[in-house]
């Protein structure tokens, strides 16, 4: 598998992070930095804490990329118990 660009700041590289999406020039996982934000965290501590790495355009991209994947996806991760 070669180097995939997801979007302007996400890709997936098998050689970083076994392929898990990060921030591209970086090592930070994506799912890291969305679990940051669902614990609450400001933007901008999120980008301080990764000393500058990401941007909030990086962020913004990653939301977008997580919302269209959650509503592709949605109908298989459906409960059994809710199906008809």
């Amino acid at each position: 598998m070669t180097p995939k660009s997801i979007g302007r700041f996400v890709v997936m590289d098998p050689g970083v992070c076994h392929g898990k999406p990060t921030f591209r020039g970086t090592r930070i996982l994506v799912s890291d930095v969305l679990e940051q934000i669902a614990d609450g965290m400001d933007w901008q501590t999120i980008i301080e804490e990764w000393h500058g790495s990401i941007s909030e355009e990086a962020i913004a991209e990653a939301l977008r990329l997580a919302r269209e994947a959650l509503v592709r996806h949605a109908p298989k991760l459906e409960p059994k118990s809710m199906r008809p």
